[in-house]
């Protein structure tokens, strides 16, 4: 059995959905309802109470259907036995429902009664479901719902089966026992009376039950058009219908008035139907049983005493009658025969009761009829349609009506006088309406127009009706029967075909005395005789006989619905003389009544012709009642003209003297409410709004102060007509309020008016604005704001009340809409001018929080679903409030408001998710506008109304609430149940898509998001993981048909990513409940296990998914990128080729060119999602101002086929402006979904990709889709760049997984070749890479920042495929590592070098391939981009010339004349260019990268890059270049202020400029030829030379650096410009600079060095050493310089040189560094091959050592640590072995000195010249200091130095040798 909740959203999706079911959708159904069919075939039967059950129970161990036992408490028991005995269930049953509440609702922690009626009102939602469900079935069969007739074929017949199988009878027994006291029924007398119902909210149980009974009786009715009835069915629901009739009498309940309408119309139905389905070969079912027909003649025609009783058996009795006549044969025989009687008898009962005017009274009019189900009135309607044309076109019954004709005639007064009295009109009025209507002829006249005003097409081939027509209209001679013909004429006109029949049918005189010719002679000769008694002196005016005042009426009633209804080409030219309606209005004695007809009249004509609003408002001034504004009357400021009138004791005859003196006397307005209608009629057609109403102020005057201000004091006959007032009065300030705006010249119209004299204030109040009159009014708090708070003050359930069981109900809903439409209006416009006009007017709302009753009592119409413009209207101002008011939330808790506020919206947005039918436009969607206050207010400070509203706990900190849901009805738990269940996706779409935003900014937000992702993470939702599925990867909605469902399902998915990036983001996963959640959502995203501190686990913790297994075919974030590759539609604002040949499109490209919106203007406006959409509305106006002023014909003049061209050109395009709206939106959707998929990849591949055993191959499928999607042609730009950044972080991510800690292996196993087999991505996966990134780059739609971003992807890939191994770990380690682990392993750094070689040459050939292309933009980038596109193209080229085979790319550069440009660019760098600003920032980053570029050129090409740049003028460019001038400039500017920027931008010149071009200067050093020694005019040197003199200051500088304390950067230009000294200035013959001494100077600085004291930057130091020891080592080898052994010079002018002494410290120092760089190497290399014997705390130390803490967390594991202690040991081994390689060649060069010096004779002699005794104790000296250390360099192994010392130790040697032989001198 389906659950009545799942089975009638079953059958409402399939019904009653947009679209029509697909087949999926119809099996569906059927299978629902035929698992169903004993739940209907029982309806609403249910188990009784059992004596065993109730044991069962009390015993407290309770076993339910298919499930294991449960217990139960004390409070359980009671409960349950409480529900057994209050709904007759058994005892069994209520458990479940305990159970089923506990589950909804959750009830840990309610009271008792609260658990119980939260239990019933479960049950009671369950039987409604269940009826409903049947009723829709019912309603698809009888209505025609377009839906598919196979389909409407088999629930008919499911249908059949269902009634023949007693549902019909179920349904008349339901009828009465639920209206018993018992407790099956309506409840017992102990029974709880309350219940609690969907919402939580409190409802009687009667009306609950006695909805029930209603739908039971809407069943019933459509139950019988499905199976015929049966004579025992009819006599039940007679019987029944009595009984429940008499329960009517005294009593006005809606409910049961419409349970017996139900009743009765079952029966008239029945009867109709039954006669009329009898054909020849198929008898009517109740006229087979003759007993029947003899026994219900006796029933019906029996009297009663009770006269309710009475009036609807007579309304039985009239269908009886119709049901005899239709079974017989249309012909009277002689003898009649006894069906024959009976009908007689009927008839005769019928036509003395008159049983007419009781349907009018009693059912037609009555509130309850107008408040009833609209398919049901409707129904009631077509079958009082059915019943009446029967009766009409029987002879019986057309001789009772002429009898009754003939009667009325006879008895009805033919004439009667009006009374000159007008106080006792209005009696008359009342008496006369009596009279006549106790006639039958007149009651069936009514009875005739009531119907079909109800249901005009029923007209529709009515000819019997017709007939009766001409029959009722020949020979009236009284007024009263004339006026009921012309209100049916009236009705009958109410369809375009009926007008034009009525229309003909008086124009041509079909009747003899009716006709329009009557109707104007009349108006003729009563203006005659006003006119004449006018112009006699002293003569009275005529008074208007009360019949021809009341003909007059019935005929302007018919001319005004034929004026309507009329065809609109034709009703033009019907009445062109419209003056005659005019005459009459300004005379006194004509009735208030008549004048009222007339306007109305009038007032159709508005809408026939725009000719007509012109003539109307000239005629209006020339004859009707003038407005008077102040003491005199002002022609100029009226809307119509004041002539003389008629005084009455010295008082002018206007509107305000009949309205206050003539209609207020009789407490009826007709004349001032068809004035207030007339006016608002004209007014809403005027275009012209440059007076800004000013001509209007007369009528608003009026309605201000003498209609809607004193209405509350006014006294009123029809409480009718007195809300039609009110209504007219607030259309008229709505119109002044929406059509005229507020300006700046109004800020300065407030001024205190009490100084100025009578004259002055009068002509001030003609000059007055209605607008700013209004905004006054309700700023201050005055009579319109006071009376429209007592509309709105009398409280929603007021309201409701009256609405449904009052005729006038529909007008005060009008009312209350119009109050807060205005006040929405006001809202708009108070704060343009609320700082200026301070302290006598305020804004609104600081006038409505002065009580506070008045806000609560319009937020809380947000309740009133009968019109949802009203709850749409509070749900605004809502939003409004909550913007300006702070307080609002503190208001609503203190006004005890809040908790039925917070369940009625969430009842609001329920009701809305029920609907079956897409609300088009979102701004008037309920649902939508709450969603949007949820989303507006989530921002605002704590507590706020979306906290409120979806009950957050406002007692305590909101980060700390414990959402429940399931606990209190609120918004969350209907937009959680929505999402859970999403149910009508195609309904309730964008409620689906603002559903996903809401939760994604509330876990956004810091106050809301710990207790929303707590929540959403909670088992009982499975909210991130269910929805991947349900709408993740969902298929998505075609174009064609759904665009706008496709729409909000693509930003349903992005918002859904979004949410769940944001979970990976930011949930802290050392809970449970996140890391869960994490893992779920990962495994579904990729399809692949999750590894958890090393061991793989399914994250699936509910298994019902498969896709956290390991293989799937594709994951899902693959899926999801699937959805969104689809060509985006055209969004240009480019017309169609049909558009385009339209005639006036020209004139509209301006209209669409004006970006503003339509607020300012413009025709665009901001959609609830932000998109920048055209406003139709205001476009079609644009245009049709646009035609007027080019064609001004075409408003009066035009034929109709100019206004057809007109008319189709707008519409074309409207269409157009339809279509680029929704693919705009679709654009807009589209990236949307692509951004959230990207912000998900790029949250997990950051944050949470070590959960994956295979990341570099989930990184690859998705950064090789990514790719792939990029480079498409269907692929736009702003996609294009999204993707593009997402391949950026995989790309990067790629590269750091090569040389991350791998997952999945043994801690124990752990070695360093598993550093080396990392997860290298294989070479055509890689080949592929490169390939479409290269076709992503070519692609043809592209910009400058999306090349950008590709850029940066080509350099990370090059950087990637350029490194197999960690870059980090020096080659010297890995051989030393893998000679001692290799044993048998295939793996050697030759095998990885050849594969490193291959994929560099598969790169360059796929390059090759399309070389010229690349080239081709990339060098355009470079040479015509901005600055940062400059400096990236710029370090693309540099890559590629990485990859260069056979000097391609430099062949290339050379020949597009790309290396010249840079040379001049680099020459044209300008000072400015080394500013301060951004800009000049990234110039100097340009400037940068094309000295980076020169510099690769150098270095890859070797000497002939060099000689290249160097016969390209290199360094005559780079002298041209300030940028060295800006880095002394700025080195001073640093030694003189203390600004920490100043100081990190000059740094950063430093990096950018400086070293850069060093560094090519010293590659050019290298085309040095040492044999060239002698030959001066060497051009390299010379320029090298001159460039060094040419920067002096540059040298000079950096060379007195003082390099203990200099930064890293600093010791690197220090060694770059020692470097190119050393290299060239030996070829300088003088040393007129002193660079030689600052040479030596440094040296006498830097050789007697403490190794110790500078360890961290010895290896620059050392390299500054070699540097000099090599200039030196060339000074003395090629200059024969010759040093001291120690420095013995006494005088200050001898130049200092280094000594032979200190080369010897120096050797001692590089010894002694030596030795602790080998023993340092080897420890680290032992412990790395010893790494998984180290315990934790000892890898501990290894990572504090290296100073990596915050490489590790407390929760990493030991495989990890280990891991990261390794890496940090190869890198230091790495450093110590790159000294030990520096140091080297260094201690060779000393040796070698030393080893000159020693040999050579002369320089003993030179050493010993002129001072013997300091040779001997100097040299000595030496050489003893010498021996230890040359002893110690012989101990020096080539296992620890990793280098071949055999030459290194021969050095040694001999040195030694010597040093010893001149110790022994």
């Amino acid at each position: 059995m389906v659950p009545a909740k799942q089975l009638l959203s079953t059958i409402e999706s399939t019904l009653l959905g947009p679209s029509p079911p697909t087949p999926a959708q119809r099996i569906e159904l059927m299978h629902a309802i035929h698992n169903s069919f004993s739940s209907f075939q029982s309806l609403l039967s249910y188990p009784p109470p059992k004596p065993s059950d109730r044991a069962q129970v009390q015993s407290k161990q309770v076993r339910l259907p298919d499930s294991s036992p449960i217990s139960l408490d004390d409070q359980d028991v009671h409960i349950a036995l409480k529900l057994s005995d209050d709904l007759y269930l058994n005892e069994i049953d209520c458990v479940s429902l305990i159970v089923s509440a506990n589950q909804e609702w959750g009830l840990l922690g309610r009271e008792p009664l609260e658990i119980l009626r939260l239990a019933s009102g479960l049950w009671y939602t369950e039987r409604r479901n269940l009826l409903t469900a049947l009723y829709t079935l019912l309603r698809a069969v009888v209505l025609d719902q377009g839906l598919e007739v196979d389909l409407v074929s088999d629930i008919q017949k499911y249908l059949e089966d269902l009634i023949s199988a007693g549902l019909r009878q179920r349904l008349i027994s339901l009828i009465k026992e639920l209206n018993r006291e018992e407790p099956a029924g309506q409840g017992g007398p102990h029974s709880e009376l309350y219940v609690l119902d969907s919402r939580g909210a409190l409802v009687e149980r009667r009306a609950v039950v006695c909805r029930e009974r209603l739908i039971i009786g809407h069943c019933l009715v459509l139950s019988i058009l499905v199976v015929r009835i049966s004579p025992k069915d009819v006599k039940d629901i007679f019987s029944e219908l009595k009984d429940t009739a008499a329960e009517l009498s005294g009593t006005a309940a809606t409910l049961k008035q419409q349970i017996t309408f139900s009743l009765l119309f079952s029966l008239v139905i029945s009867f109709v139907s039954d006669a009329l389905s009898a054909v020849p070969d198929k008898a009517s079912i109740l006229s087979c049983d003759v007993s029947f027909r003899h026994e219900f003649q006796e029933i019906v025609i029996a009297h009663g005493n009770d006269p309710n009783v009475e009036g609807f058996v007579d309304c039985i009795r009239l269908a009886w009658a119709v049901h005899l006549m239709l079974l017989q044969d249309g012909t009277v025989s002689s003898a009649l025969s006894t069906d024959l009687k009976n009908i007689c008898a009927c008839l005769e009962v019928i036509f003395t009761n008159n049983v007419f005017q009781f349907l009018l009274d009693r059912i037609l009019r009555s509130a309850a009829y107008h408040n009833d189900d609209e398919d049901m009135v409707y129904m009631y309607n077509a079958y009082l349609h059915k019943l009446i044309t029967c009766f009409l076109s029987h002879p019986l019954a057309r001789d009772k009506v002429k009898e009754a004709k003939d009667k009325a005639m006879s008895v009805l007064s033919p004439y009667r006088s009006g009374s000159h009295d007008r106080v006792h009109e209005g009696n008359l009025n009342s008496q006369q309406a009596i009279e006549p209507a106790s006639l039958p002829f007149v009651s069936l006249l009514e009875f005739v127009s009531e119907i079909y005003q109800k249901e005009p097409e029923l007209l529709a081939g009515n000819d019997v009706l017709w007939t009766f027509v001409n029959f009722a209209g020949e020979d009236h001679t009284s007024f009263q029967t004339l006026v009921a013909f012309l209100k049916m004429l009236s009705t009958l006109a109410s369809s375009q075909e009926g007008a034009s029949r009525v229309f003909d049918m008086l124009q041509s005189r079909t009747f003899r005395s009716v006709g329009w010719s009557t109707l104007f002679e009349c108006l003729s000769i009563y203006e005659e005789k006003f006119k004449r008694s006018l112009q006699a002196a002293g003569a009275m005016l005529p008074e208007i006989q009360e019949g021809d005042a009341k003909a007059l009426v019935g005929y302007l009633t018919v001319l005004q619905k034929v004026m309507e209804h009329g065809n609109p080409i034709e009703r033009k030219n019907w009445f062109p003389d419209i003056e005659p309606f005019f005459k009459l209005l300004s005379y006194e004695n004509v009735p208030p009544y008549l004048k009222g007809a007339l306007r109305n009249t009038i007032t159709t004509f508005i809408q026939v012709s725009p000719i007509f609003k012109d003539t109307i408002w000239s005629y209006l001034e020339q004859y009707d009642l003038p407005v008077v504004v102040g003491t005199n009357i002002g022609n100029s400021s009226q809307p119509m003209a004041a002539q003389s009138r008629p005084s009455v004791v010295g008082q002018i005859y206007d509107m305000r003297f009949e309205l206050n003196e003539i209609e207020a006397r009789r407490e009826r307005y007709p004349s001032t409410l068809s004035f207030l209608n007339l006016l608002n009629a004209l007014i809403a057609e005027e275009r012209d709004v440059s007076d800004r109403g000013r001509r209007f102020i007369g009528v608003f005057r009026f309605i201000y102060d003498d209609v809607f201000g004193p209405f509350q004091q006014r006294a009123y006959a029809d409480p009718y007509e007195k809300w039609q007032l009110i209504v007219a009065c607030l259309q008229h300030f709505q119109m002044m309020l929406s059509m005229y705006d507020i300006k700046d010249e109004d800020i300065d119209s407030v001024f205190d008016q009490s100084q100025l004299s009578a004259v002055a204030q009068s002509a001030q109040l003609q000059m007055q604005l209605p607008v700013v009159e209004l905004m006054k009014d309700f700023m201050s708090g005055k009579t319109v704001f006071r009376n429209i708070m007592s509309i709105l003050t009398r409280g929603v359930n007021a309201i409701i009340t009256e609405r449904t069981t009052q005729v006038y109900g529909q007008l005060l809903e009008k009312a209350v809409q119009l109050s807060l439409e205005i006040l929405i209006l006001v809202f708009e416009k108070d704060v343009i001018v609320s700082d200026f006009w301070r302290p006598l007017y305020q804004p609104l709302d600081i006038i409505l929080s002065q009580d506070h009753n008045q806000i609560v009592a319009f937020l809380e119409y947000v309740r009133y679903d009968f019109r949802p413009q009203i709850q749409q209207c509070s749900i605004r101002i809502m939003s409004i409030l909550s913007s300006r008011m702070v307080e609002l939330v503190q208001l609503l808790l203190k006004s005890n408001a809040a908790n039925c506020l917070i369940e009625d919206y969430a009842a609001c947005l329920e009701l809305r998710s029920e609907e079956c039918q897409i609300i088009e436009n979102s701004r008037e969607d309920s649902g939508i506008l709450i969603m949007q206050l949820l989303i507006d207010n989530i921002s605002r400070p704590a507590p706020n109304l979306t906290q409120l509203l979806l009950k957050f706990d406002l007692d305590t900190p909101i980060e700390r609430t414990v959402l429940q849901p399931r606990f209190h009805y609120s918004c969350l738990k209907v937009i959680l149940d929505m999402l859970d269940q999403y149910i009508k996706p195609d309904v309730n779409a964008l409620l689906h898509e603002f559903g996903f935003q809401l939760l994604y900014e509330l876990c956004l937000d810091p106050v809301t998001s710990g207790p929303t992702m707590d929540l959403l993470s909670s088992k009982k939702y499975h909210f991130f993981v269910k929805h991947l599925v349900t709408v993740g990867v969902a298929p998505l909605p075609k174009r064609n048909n759904t665009q706008a469902l496709r729409i909000s399902s693509l930003h349903q998915r992005a918002w859904l990513l979004k949410l769940l990036a944001t979970e990976l983001h930011a949930c802290d996963i050392s809970g449970s409940l996140h890391r869960e959640a994490c893992q779920s959502i990962l495994a579904h995203i990729f399809g692949k296990d999750i590894i958890e501190d090393g061991i793989h686990s399914s994250t699936l913790q509910n298994g019902d998914e498969d896709s956290g297994a390991g293989s799937m075919s594709k994951s899902k974030v693959l899926e999801l990128l699937e959805v969104v590759r689809f060509k985006s539609p055209d969004t240009y604002p480019k017309f169609s080729e049909a558009v385009r040949n339209l005639k006036y499109v020209s004139l509209v490209e301006g209209i669409i060119g004006n970006p503003t919106t339509s607020e300012k203007g413009g025709i665009y406006y901001y959609s609830e999602r932000g998109d920048r959409l055209i406003d139709l509305a205001s476009f079609r106006d644009k245009l049709w101002q646009k035609f007027n002023l080019i064609s001004p014909q075409l408003g009066s003049f035009a034929s109709e086929a100019e206004l057809g061209e007109v008319r189709e050109t707008i519409q074309h395009l409207l269409r157009w402006g339809w279509k680029y709206n929704k693919n705009l939106e679709e654009q807009a959707a589209q990236l949307h979904m692509l951004t959230g998929w990207s912000q998900i990849v790029e949250v997990t591949v950051s944050r949470r990709m070590s959960s994956f055993p295979n990341r570099s191959e989930i990184l690859f499928q998705v950064l090789d889709v990514s790719l792939s999607t990029s480079a498409s042609p269907d692929c736009s730009m702003k996609m294009a760049v999204i993707l593009t950044q997402v391949a950026l972080t995989c790309m990067a991510k790629l590269r750091d997984e090569r040389f991350l800690c791998p997952i999945g292996l043994d801690s124990d196993s752990f070695t360093f070749l598993d550093m080396l087999m990392m997860k290298q991505l294989p070479n055509g996966a890689c080949h592929s890479i490169l390939f479409k990134l290269i076709m992503a780059i070519l692609r043809q739609e592209s910009s400058e920042a999306l090349r950008r971003r590709q850029y940066a992807l080509l350099l990370s890939y090059f950087q990637y495929s350029q490194n197999m191994v960690d870059p980090d770990v020096p080659t010297s380690v890995l051989k030393s590592l893998l000679l001692s682990e290799q044993e048998g392993e295939d793996l050697d750094l030759q095998k990885i070098h050849k594969e490193q070689a291959e994929l560099a040459r598969a790169n360059f050939s796929i390059f090759r391939k399309e070389a010229q292309a690349v080239l081709d933009v990339v060098i355009k980038d470079a040479t015509q981009g901005s600055e940062s596109g400059k400096t990236v193209s710029l370090f693309v080229l540099d890559a590629l010339i990485c990859i260069d085979h056979d000097r391609f790319i430099l062949n290339q550069l050379q020949s597009r004349g790309f290396l010249r440009s840079c040379f001049i660019r680099i020459s044209n760098f300008s000072s400015q260019d080394g500013g301060r600003s951004l800009d000049s920032l990234q110039r100097a980053c340009t400037l940068e990268a094309e000295l980076v570029l020169l510099l690769r050129i150098s270095h890859k090409y070797g000497k002939l890059g060099a000689q290249v740049l160097f016969s390209m003028g290199v360094l005559e460019h780079t002298s041209s270049c300030k940028a060295v001038n800006i880095h002394v400039k700025g080195s001073l500017m640093r030694v003189e202020t203390k600004l920490g920027r100043d100081v990190a931008m000059d740094i950063d010149r430093q990096r950018m400029i400086v070293a850069p071009i060093l560094r090519i200067v010293l590659s050019l050093t290298s085309l040095v030829d040492t044999s060239e020694f002698f030959e001066v005019k060497n051009k390299i040197v010379r320029e090298v030379i001159d460039f060094v003199k040419g920067h002096q200051l540059l040298f000079d500088q950096i060379l007195r650096e003082n390099i203990p304390k200099a930064e890293d950067l600093t010791l690197e230009e220090i060694n770059l410009v020692v470097g190119i000294l050393c290299k060239i200035w030996p070829y300088e013959e003088s040393d007129e600079y002193g660079f030689v001494q600052g040479l030596f100077g440094m040296m006498c600085a830097l050789f007697p060095r403490d190794s110790e004291n500078q360890r961290k930057s010895e290896l620059k130091v050392f390299q500054l050493c070699f540097s000099l020891s090599s200039y030196l080592y060339f000074l003395v080898t090629k200059k024969f310089l010759r040093l001291q052994v120690s420095d013995v010079s006494t005088g200050y002018n001898v130049q200092q040189q280094p000594t032979l002494a200190l080369l010897g410290s120096l050797l001692n120092s590089v010894t002694a560094t030596l030795e602790r760089a080998c023993e340092e190497k080897s420890l680290l290399l032992n412990k790395i091959q010893d790494m998984n014997e180290l315990s934790r705390q000892e890898v501990d130390e290894i990572i504090s050592m290296c100073s990596r803490k915050e490489c590790v967390s407390s929760s990493d594991n030991i495989q990890k640590r280990r891991y990261i202690a390794m890496m940090e040991m190869c890198q230091v081994a790495g450093n110590k072995d790159q000294l030990i390689t520096l140091l080297l060649p260094l201690a060779e060069n000393v040796l070698n000195i030393l080893l000159i010096h020693l040999q050579d004779e002369e320089t003993v002699e030179m050493i010993t010249h002129g001072a013997k005794s300091d040779l001997e104790q100097d040299l000595p000296w030496l050489c003893g200091k010498l021996v230890p250390i040359l002893e110690r360099l012989e101990l020096l192994s080539e296992d620890k130095t990793g280098h071949n010392l055999k030459v290194f130790r021969r050095l040694v040697n001999s040195l030694k040798e010597l040093a010893i032989q001149n110790l022994a001198l």
